[in-house]
């Protein structure tokens, strides 16, 4: 329920590094200007850190970036959260989260994107998805019971993570939860051993559209396209 389509090996693309390295400092700043400079105290902060360590942004690009978000520099941050929505192709439905410094930029150049769809009124894709809050994380004892982890989180439900996003000899869980409740939960699975590799709010598709190969390859094309573009920061479809 938790990983529909998601974007993921795509960082790996060598051609993609500085795009990718520009997308994860820009998570850097919003994380640290929302919940604070200190990683211990801000899980979705600590997760972007991990993230950014992975693909190796350097340690000085990463405390420039947190100090610039928790306002630490005399640099002012702009970027604001801006949502577009709509039909991909074979009626999937798409929402489009970007971080922009202007929106007059970025909006006719989205509803190019959505050429082979259809740009939406706000709003008119929430129909078909739950916003939830979304806390993905490991834990190198394979016995631990994710289940009853997630009841004293406060978790709403929990889920394996894919096999390749676990690393050997550990167990990966993604844990659900209402929006309110995300930050009591990433700090109760942080306390209680688990290494948080994602803390942050999703759209999920209540009800995936199904589609064949040939229209599953057309429609990632459709959402490989917008995620290229620089102020895309999440993209979300109910397929399955």
């Amino acid at each position: 329920m938790g990983a529909q389509w998601k974007q993921k090996g795509r960082e790996l693309e060598a051609h993609k590094k500085g795009q990718v390295h520009g997308k994860l400092v820009r998570e850097l700043i919003v994380a640290a200007k929302l919940g604070g400079a200190d990683p211990d105290l801000n899980a979705r902060l600590s997760a972007a850190v991990e993230k950014a360590k992975k693909s190796s942004v350097t340690r000085d690009t990463i405390d420039r970036a947190i100090k610039k978000g928790s306002g630490q520099t005399e640099e002012v941050v702009v970027f604001e959260l801006v949502t577009y929505e709509g039909f991909g192709p074979h009626k999937v439905p798409v929402i489009v989260e970007c971080l922009t410094d202007n929106r007059n930029r970025t909006a006719p150049e989205i509803r190019r994107l959505f050429k082979a769809g259809a740009l939406g009124q706000p709003g008119s894709m929430h129909f078909f998805f739950e916003h939830r809050g979304v806390v993905e994380a490991t834990h190198t004892d394979k016995s631990r019971d994710p289940e009853s982890d997630a009841i004293e989180a406060g978790a709403q439900d929990v889920e394996a993570l894919e096999a390749d996003e676990v690393p050997e000899g550990a167990l990966g869980s993604r844990f659900l939860t209402d929006l309110k409740d995300l930050a009591a939960v990433s700090s109760w699975i942080t306390k209680a051993g688990w290494k948080i590799s994602a803390s942050e709010m999703r759209y999920i598709g209540k009800t995936p559209v199904k589609l064949d190969e040939a229209a599953h390859k057309e429609v990632a094309a459709f959402l490989n396209e917008i995620d290229d573009h620089d102020d895309v920061h999440h993209v979300y479809a109910a397929m399955a």
